[in-house]
């Protein structure tokens, strides 16, 4: 019997969005200090496919997108879950509640969501030490941990340099690498941060304090860029040496939705599929960058779409919350 989508969903999803997103969070953080039984609830173990991109090393190469778990609250779970990896945050240098609610909104019979957190998150201090006790109580997860930094949104564009270099110190020893999220559509300004300038300007601002490229460093863009601006990124991204990117982040292409059920956010889930997967192979065609493939993977046929374009690695969200753990033995099956 699938758990999940016969009994827990139903529960869930009589909830507000948001609410059930919370409560799911907190099952999960209290389940982290049990691992073994969310293993042994979760059902049949993920299968193994290791790989190594960016220089690290993936289990198996399945993983949690960032916007889940914004404040590394149930690392282990993740784990425990199934994942071969996990993306926490975004995270900003300075706590901030995020947009006003409602803002989270489900549309099943398009398996989407739209969203407006606009990176509601207890900010870089609370986070980083949170990681910190994580290390210091022997419970970090056995699985790669990235952290996804934003910009927060009091701080001026032509700062934003500076904003993420607060987050970047504070997290710089703290996870296996650290993605640049310039591309969210829910902080005003923050997609203009894609432009080469913007972008290579935090960049070389992180790279400048660090001394050295040691860390791997990714970069999330968009699914709404035009060809030539993403060309130009996936340049820059080899210019500056970046580990790689993530393609994508949520769309502004509502077209699937009903007007009169339409709202304002980044939609994610299977309507960003085709956008996505456009991203990704243009990504392909000009460079060798490891590209971590997110948007609209939910199914066999979908995962498998990614690897036959290039991608080195998934990741996952909308396709979770839509068919449980379940959908992480889908997904590997496609190895």
């Amino acid at each position: 019997m699938d758990v999940y989508t016969r009994l827990l969903r139903p529960i869930f999803f009589a909830l507000d969005p948001e609410e059930a997103h919370d409560a799911v969070l907190a099952m999960l953080e209290a389940g982290s200090q049990w691992p073994g039984l969310i293993r042994l609830t979760s059902g049949t173990p993920v299968s193994s496919s290791p790989r190594t991109v960016a220089g690290i090393s993936f289990s198996n190469p399945v993983g949690l997108a960032a916007g889940m778990d914004k404040n590394a609250l149930a690392l282990p779970a993740w784990e425990a879950l199934g994942f071969g990896f996990a993306e926490i945050g975004t995270v900003t240098a300075l706590p901030q509640p995020g947009n006003p609610k409602p803002r989270l909104f489900r549309y099943p019979q398009q398996q989407a969501l739209i969203n407006r957190f606009g990176f509601n998150n207890e900010g870089c201090e609370a986070v980083a030490a949170r990681l910190e006790g994580l290390h210091a109580a022997g419970r970090w997860p056995g699985i790669p941990v990235g952290i996804n930094i934003g910009k927060s949104k009091v701080t001026p564009s032509e700062d934003a340099h500076n904003d993420y270099l607060l987050s970047y110190k504070r997290f710089h020893c703290l996870g296996d690498y650290v993605v640049i999220n310039v591309s969210s559509p829910n902080t005003p300004g923050l997609r203009d941060l894609q432009s080469t300038e913007a972008l290579g300007k935090i960049i070389r601002t992180l790279r400048d304090w660090e001394g050295s490229s040691t860390r791997p460093l990714f970069v999330k863009v968009a699914p709404d860029l035009a060809e030539e601006d993403l060309v130009a990124i996936v340049r820059l991204a080899e210019q500056e040496k970046l580990a790689g990117i993530i393609a994508t982040n949520t769309t502004l292409d509502h077209s699937s939705i009903p007007a009169g059920q339409d709202q304002t956010g980044g939609l994610s889930g299977v309507p960003v599929r085709a956008r996505s997967l456009g991203a990704l192979r243009t990504i392909r065609q000009h460079t060798n960058l490891p590209v971590i493939a997110c948007g609209g993977i939910g199914d066999t046929e979908s995962a498998k779409e990614r690897f036959e374009s290039g991608a080195d690695l998934l990741q996952i969200y909308t396709s979770l919350i839509y068919e449980g753990p379940k959908v992480l033995r889908k997904l590997a099956s496609a190895l």
